[in-house]
């Protein structure tokens, strides 16, 4: 379960990392997109669109303003997707 878990989240950090153009060690659980990566607006409606491909789900748009960070982004699809939320 661990390891399903771990993956799920290495692949959310891999699409918020490649739409938001950073290395994967640049960004930490808590780091902000906007204010510590230089992120707009745009580029966190292009990491919806790619995890509800990835992931075959639906988020509502309301759940953009808590995506703001990875912790808030795997908040929201672990709830999209109906899976278990652990950490």
């Amino acid at each position: 379960m661990t390891g399903t878990i771990e993956a799920r989240k290495e692949q959310v950090r891999d699409v918020v990392c490649e739409i938001l153009e950073i290395e994967p060690d640049e960004v930490t659980e808590d780091s902000l997109f906007r204010e510590d990566h230089g992120a707009d607006s745009m580029a966190v409606v292009e990491v919806v669109a790619w995890l509800e491909k990835a992931f075959n789900v639906k988020i509502d748009n309301a759940e953009l303003v808590r995506m703001v960070n990875l912790a808030g982004v795997y908040a929201v699809v672990t709830e999209a997707a109906g899976w278990e939320s652990a950490s």
